[in-house]
């Protein structure tokens, strides 16, 4: 008798290590000395506020989605859970623009990585190198370390943002044990501070901020107790963000004083966090922090990486990709050919704008990501609205905070944050009107690519159509009893009679 094919390493990754992933994926050094002066700019002093507010919606929004992630088993996240709630068309259109989403976010920030090493070589050494190579090589490198086992790329990711987030609390000890620039206050969250015009601004670049915490449930088959492990890494993740964040921003406007930083922040906003540095620190922290920078964008594209490979492996086992792309290397257990596949695209886009003579921050990195970025949070609206209508339909232990109060206010808040971002994009991408009409198009244009290709699998190849996001096996749902008053425990998502429209009919 032959053996089966090998899978992902199940029960390998803790809490500790999922919220490794998510973190990282976010790269908190890389989004404060890169991005925060941007934000201190538009909101001034209230801008630590706006991400706490940030924090809070995604905070409500898992609330519904780790309550899902209970009862859905599979690697799919997003699209399954989309699926389960609002019908397969809906779910395969997301299923598609979850993996644009995340390629898109991942092949930009090489576009980063080149930008920000060649700014440190120069800094540090004096030396002009050329970007192109520079993130050709960190290709290679992520490659590697997607390719190594899951726990690998945990330990590894462990350290780096042990390091990342360790300057940033240096920095923020040095402010507070000195004083700052006039004494330590509190000022920043205010309401006189906070609601202001700006915070329009700063709430787009704070939602911006958090990108990448939700692929905690990508690696539900590979956690310890994932019923629970999948929930305590969400929560953990956004606390730690929103939390983290605000207090490094915070620090800073403190480092500069209430009057002078947002001056300090419009005059040079790429060096704002090196100066305070240097000046509560000294120089060789400001050293350190240029080259941590580099290992934060290294940190980030690994788990985008790891992301990616896991909706491919999800994708290809659903049928909807090509089965080699599900393979898992027998030794490593990791979905080796995704990666592959996934390299290879990354290096052609890299390639494409190298070649065209593009800037690497400008152009690759904003117009690549920021598509990707919207698409992911429209993926989280969806979800939303998703999981009041998935619960409407099983059996379930579940209270109506869960299911009802939290997802629906979430999908509210995601809304405005959708709109607030889109109507700021220029702030993202600073391209001409036309290029910022081309970016936001792609994402319901690629949403609409899914539906129809879930509708052309419907009459193609009905059994692909019929078996998408179903259980792949029994999943552990411990704890959870069934609401006896519900006759159904899990419909086909294209036969319900209730409880939420479908876009399409089935």
């Amino acid at each position: 008798m032959s053996k089966p094919p090998p899978g992902l390493r199940t029960g390998t990754l803790g809490t500790a290590d999922i919220a490794f992933f998510v973190i990282s994926a976010a790269a908190p050094l890389t989004v404060m000395a890169g991005v925060a002066p941007i934000a201190i700019m538009l909101g001034g002093i209230g801008a630590p506020a706006g991400y706490l507010l940030a924090g809070i919606t995604l905070a409500i929004f898992a609330v519904g989605f780790t309550a899902m992630s209970r009862h859905v088993p599979g690697g799919g996240a997003f699209y399954a859970y989309i699926t389960r709630g609002l019908g397969r068309p809906v779910g395969i259109g997301a299923a598609l623009l979850a993996l644009v989403g995340y390629l898109g976010m991942a092949t930009g920030i090489y576009g980063l990585l080149g930008s920000a090493t060649v700014e440190t070589a120069h800094a540090l050494w004096g030396l002009d190198l050329p970007w192109l190579p520079v993130s050709l090589i960190g290709l290679l490198l992520v490659w590697y370390g997607g390719f190594r086992s899951i726990d690998f790329g945990a330990k590894l990711l462990g350290v780096l943002l042990i390091a990342e987030t360790g300057i940033l609390l240096l920095l923020a000890a040095g402010v507070l044990i000195d004083g700052g620039a006039d004494g330590l206050g509190l000022d920043s969250f205010a309401p006189g501070n906070v609601l202001v015009p700006g915070t329009v601004g700063v709430l787009a670049v704070a939602f911006a901020a958090f990108t990448g915490f939700e692929s905690t449930v990508i690696y539900r088959r590979e956690a310890r107790d994932p019923g629970r492990t999948v929930t305590r890494a969400t929560y953990a993740a956004v606390a730690f963000l929103g939390t983290f964040y605000a207090f490094v921003v915070w620090a800073v406007i403190q480092a500069f004083g209430d009057e002078a930083v947002v001056k300090a922040a419009a005059d040079d906003p790429a060096g704002l966090f090196f100066s305070a540095i240097t000046t509560y620190v000294g120089a060789w922290a400001a050293d350190l922090m240029h080259i941590l920078i580099v290992t934060s964008v290294l940190a980030s594209l690994l788990a985008f990486h790891n992301a990616i490979n896991r909706y491919g492996l999800a994708l290809a086992e659903e049928g909807v990709l090509p089965r080699a792309l599900g393979r898992v290397h027998p030794r490593h257990r990791s979905p080796y050919l995704a990666g592959v596949a996934q390299t290879v695209l990354g290096a052609a886009v890299v390639l494409g704008f190298g070649l065209a003579g593009a800037d690497p921050y400008a152009q690759l990195l904003l117009w690549v990501n920021t598509p990707g970025m919207i698409g992911l949070m429209a993926l989280m609206l969806l979800t939303a609205i998703a999981v009041p209508c998935y619960f409407r339909t099983v059996r379930h232990g579940e209270g109506r905070l869960r299911t009802v109060v939290a997802p629906v206010t979430a999908a509210v808040l995601l809304a405005v944050a959708i709109y607030l971002i889109a109507s700021r994009v220029e702030l993202f991408t600073g391209a001409s009107p036309l290029v910022n009409t081309v970016l936001l198009s792609l994402v319901p244009i690629v949403f609409a690519i899914g539906v129809g290709l879930a509708l052309r699998l419907r009459h193609s190849r009905p059994e692909v159509y019929a078996r998408f996001a179903a259980d792949p096996e029994a999943d552990d749902t411990a704890g959870f009893e069934p609401d006896d008053t519900d006759p159904d425990p899990d419909p086909d998502p294209d036969k319900r009679s209730e409880p939420c429209p479908q876009p399409t009919p089935s």
